[in-house]
């Protein structure tokens, strides 16, 4: 299993439109082989003491928190998957992306531990 990560600053006044971008993403991921997709709108993200999402992305004010990850069979599959869909030319697009792309923050790992909250035992 490999994870996808994001963390974007999404204008608060943008949320239908980001979530109308990232519902069309998700089916185009999903056809070249994400296996899930969870986009959290921000409801809790406290201010650090030296660091925290909304420095990490340089939020102005009025900006929300999106926390989102894909799920992959593996590494190999996202990378295939990447080269595809450049190639494809799917995520090319003249419409407006709702956010601005230059502070998104990405990053993607191997799944560091079998375990999992439904498996879990207390």
């Amino acid at each position: 299993m490999y994870i996808a990560g994001l963390v974007i600053p999404v204008p608060q006044e943008k949320m239908e439109a980001y979530r109308k971008w990232a519902e069309n993403s998700a089916a185009i991921f999903k056809r070249y082989g994400c296996l899930e997709i969870v986009e959290s709108w921000e409801d809790f993200v406290p201010d650090g003491k030296y660091t925290d999402f909304r420095r990490a992305v340089a939020a102005k004010p009025g900006e929300k928190i999106v926390f989102a990850w894909q799920i992959w069979p593996d590494k190999e599959t996202l990378d295939d998957a990447q080269n595809r869909m450049h190639a494809d030319g799917v995520l090319d697009t003249t419409d407006e992306i709702p956010f601005d792309a230059q502070r998104l923050i990405a990053a993607a790992s191997h799944r560091s531990a079998p375990w999992d909250a439904h498996s879990a035992t207390a």
